[in-house]
């Protein structure tokens, strides 16, 4: 049994446990974390609590310490930083004339990296924009090709619900989503009306169709949920 805290880097982004070690933490702090990218500032979402071995990838790596002022500054700085990159990569991918769509740039806490995600519609030689991009920053590049959901998930939008997109704002994960889904929920099957703004499959399929099942047999005699299912929605 190891004690660990849930810590996520980025809103929405997947909860990585951590060993607190003799730091007392609560959700909501700010926490200066080791990871295999170096040091990172992250939140800590889930307090301290108890798991079992298989919960956890080992080793499990230590909380470093509790965030200063002076880390949220830095943040904030990254951040700025973070804007002026994306807009210099912009004008070097198109100096370069290559098929690709910036979606956005993240400084590592320690500016020991600067990620690039973008993405495009097979595989690209960005071999001189690295070299370009290297020669301006002087640290190390990362190109990441990602694919539709991940920038949906990143730049954010309004559903068809009128909502702020789920992704965006509540899923950790992205789970597999199928079109059994919807004719589980008695949804049309119309692409338009079942597809998120990335054009896949709304991640609330998958949610809701758990929810949706957990409530038909709560609201129907045995045997009857067919009926019951068939007809709402």
């Amino acid at each position: 049994m190891f004690t660990v805290v849930g810590i996520r880097f980025k809103k929405a982004g997947k909860v990585y446990y951590f060993d607190p070690g003799e730091l007392v933490l609560a959700a909501g702090e700010h926490v200066i974390v080791e990871t295999a990218r170096g040091l990172e500032f992250g939140e800590v979402v889930i307090g301290p609590r108890i798991v079992e071995e298989k919960d956890i990838v080992a080793p499990l790596k230590p909380v470093h310490r509790k965030a200063t002022p002076v880390d949220e500054e830095k943040v904030k700085e990254n951040r700025d930083k973070e804007k002026e990159a994306f807009r210099l990569c912009e004008q070097k991918i198109q100096a370069h004339g290559l098929p690709m769509n910036l979606v956005d740039v993240e400084y590592t806490f320690d500016v020991n990296k600067i990620i690039f995600y973008f993405t495009a519609e097979g595989r690209i030689d960005f071999r001189e924009l690295v070299k370009d991009l290297a020669a301006v920053f002087r640290t190390r590049i990362e190109l990441r090709q990602i694919g539709v959901r991940d920038e949906a998930k990143m730049v954010g939008g309004i559903g068809c619900c009128g909502r702020p997109l789920c992704c965006a704002t509540f899923l950790g994960d992205f789970e597999p989503v199928s079109i059994r889904m919807a004719k589980e929920q008695n949804l049309s099957l119309n692409p338009a009306k079942i597809s998120g703004i990335c054009g896949r499959l709304m991640c609330c399929l998958k949610y809701e169709s758990d929810c949706y099942g957990a409530g038909c047999k709560r609201a129907t005699a045995p045997g009857q949920e067919d009926s019951l299912c068939k007809t709402s929605g």
